[in-house]
C-alpha cells in the first residue's frame, strides 16, 4: 500500500520520534509510507489534492486533532494514534472535541499507548471503544558514545566535572503543557545550598512566546540551565552521563524520554500525573513527586541511598524489556495496517 502518514514533525519531539519509528515498521512490511508534517498542511482540501496527485491508498495519523482533521472526509481508509495532548488537553475545547469525535468515527483503528488513555477515550466516545487498541511505545536506544558530553554540558553552563556533579536532565519541548519552570525556583534554592546539583532543560523551542518567558526567568536563577536541542543519539549519550532524568509535565500521553532513560539505566523522577504514573511505579521503576519540595526530598534520597538507585534502575530496565518491545510494536502496527485494505 501507499500510505500518507501525517504527524507533528517538529524535530526532536516525542510525536516526531514516534512517527519515524512507526514509519520504519510499515516500510519493513513492504508498504510505501510518506511522512508529512501536519503543521505544514492547511486544510482537508489541500490533503485531498495531495492524495489524488500522489495516489495514496490509505492514511495514518498521530494526534486526533492536529493531524486527524486533515483526513476527515477524504474517503481513504485511515488509522489513528492518540498523541497525548489531544486526549489530555484538546478534549477541553468544544470544537476540537467535535473534530476528534468525527476522526474516531471515520478511523478504521485507533492506538492508545496506555489503558488509561483508552479508558478516558471510552468515556468520551463509548461507541468507538471496540476500535481502540492498546500498544505501548516500543523503545530502541542507540546512544552515541563518542559524543563529548562534558564539553556539551560545560558550554551549557555546567562548569563542574561530571564525576563530581549531579546533573538532572529535563527533556521537553518548550511549551506550557510541559511546564519546564515547575521545579526551577525550588531547584535554584537547592543549588545554592548544594552547588554540585544542576538542572539542565533541553528540547526544541516549540512555542516562541513561552520560550522567551523561560529564558527571561532562568536569567535570574542559578543552577538551572537551558540547553539547545541536539539529535536523539547525542541526547541519549547525555542521558547516560546524567544522574537522573526528570519529567514535570502537566499532562503526558507516554513520555518517550522517560522510557529511553529507563532503557539506558538512568533513574527517573516524574511528576505524579496519570500519564507518568502509568509507566512509573513509585520507588520501584522510578520516583513520583507531587510538588517541587517533594522532588528535592526524593532526589536527595536517590543520591544518599545507592541501594534504592540500583533497585530502580534494575526494575525499570526489566519493565522496558517486558512492556516496551520494539519488535512487538513492529508486529502490532504491521497487523493493524492490514485493516486499511480489508485484509
Amino acid at each position: 500500500m501507499r500510505i500518507l502518514f501525517l504527524a507533528c514533525l517538529r524535530a526532536h519531539t516525542g510525536n516526531s520520534t514516534t512517527a519515524l519509528r512507526i514509519k520504519s515498521h510499515l516500510e519493513a512490511a513492504g508498504h510505501e509510507c510518506e511522512l508529512r508534517d501536519a503543521a505544514s498542511l492547511e486544510s482537508p482540501l489541500e490533503v485531498a489534492q495531495l492524495i489524488a496527485q500522489e495516489k495514496f491508498d490509505a492514511g495514518l495519523i498521530i494526534h486526533l486533532y492536529k493531524a486527524g482533521r486533515l483526513l476527515l472526509g477524504n474517503k481513504i481508509p485511515f488509522g489513528a494514534v492518540f498523541g497525548g495532548t489531544d486526549i489530555n488537553e484538546d478534549v477541553k475545547n468544544e470544537e476540537k472535541y467535535r473534530v476528534m469525535g468525527a476522526v474516531l468515527e471515520e478511523a478504521r483503528f485507533v492506538v492508545a499507548f496506555t489503558n488509561k488513555i483508552r479508558e478516558v477515550a471510552a468515556k468520551h466516545w463509548p461507541q468507538a471503544i471496540y476500535k481502540i487498541h492498546i500498544q505501548a511505545q516500543g523503545i530502541l536506544t542507540l546512544p552515541n558514545f563518542y559524543f563529548n558530553c562534558e564539553t556539551f554540558l560545560h558550554n551549557a553552563g555546567i562548569q563542574q566535572n561530571l564525576e563530581n556533579a549531579h546533573v538532572f536532565l529535563l527533556i521537553c519541548g518548550l511549551r506550557r503543557v510541559k511546564d519546564p519552570l515547575y521545579l526551577a525556583d525550588t531547584f535554584a534554592e537547592w543549588h545554592e545550598r548544594e552547588p554540585n546539583v544542576h538542572l539542565a532543560i533541553i528540547g526544541p523551542m516549540v512555542d516562541p512566546i513561552f520560550t522567551k518567558e523561560v529564558k527571561t526567568r532562568l536569567k535570574t536563577l542559578s543552577g538551572v540551565h537551558l540547553v539547545n536541542e541536539i539529535p536523539q543519539a547525542d541526547l541519549q549519550a547525555v542521558v547516560k552521563r546524567c544522574f537522573a532524568v526528570v519529567n514535570s509535565s502537566v499532562s503526558e500521553g507516554m513520555s518517550a524520554a522517560i522510557l529511553e532513560a529507563m532503557d539506558l539505566e538512568v533513574p527517573v523522577l516524574a511528576r505524579d500525573i496519570p500519564g507518568n504514573a502509568a509507566i512509573v511505579r513509585h520507588e520501584d521503576t522510578g520516583l513520583l513527586f507531587s510538588d517541587p519540595q517533594e522532588f528535592v526530598q526524593l532526589s536527595i534520597r536517590l543520591m544518599r541511598e545507592p541501594a534504592l538507585k540500583r533497585k530502580i534502575i534494575y526494575n525499570a530496565k526489566q519493565y522496558i524489556h517486558t512492556n516496551h518491545s520494539w519488535k512487538l510494536e513492529r508486529e502490532i502496527y504491521q497487523n493493524l495496517v492490514k485493516k486499511l485494505n480489508g485484509l
